[in-house]
């Protein structure tokens, strides 16, 4: 069964944000060098969503509806809801993801 994949608005932003700074910093071809496996890691959650860990900042505060996964430094979180993937935050994994995941994730 495939599910179907929706990046909300932040999701969207964070991809814009990485793809323009790492095409300030290192190139336009590096950005999409970067990008296209990201991307496919994303791609890969419609075949097999459940196989992401719970992320342990959500999991020290209880909360078990999101997942994780990466493509390293990036981690994307999201959430299976029924036949759909929702992708919440696409974020490089050394920024301060406690804070990220306060403002974005326990909001909605």
């Amino acid at each position: 069964m495939a599910f179907q994949i929706f990046l909300t608005e932040d999701a969207v932003l964070d991809w814009m944000e990485i793809q323009d700074y790492i095409a300030a910093h290192d190139g336009a071809e590096k950005a999409e060098y970067v990008l296209g496996p990201l991307q496919a890691v994303i791609e890969r959650l419609a075949e097999f969503p459940e196989r992401g860990a719970y992320p342990r900042e959500l999991l020290a505060l209880g909360i078990r509806d999101y997942r994780e996964t990466f493509f390293k430094p990036y981690q994307v979180l999201y959430r299976v809801i029924a036949d759909r993937v929702y992708v919440y935050l696409i974020v490089d994994g050394r920024r301060n993801l406690n804070a990220l995941l306060q403002r974005r994730l326990v909001r909605a």
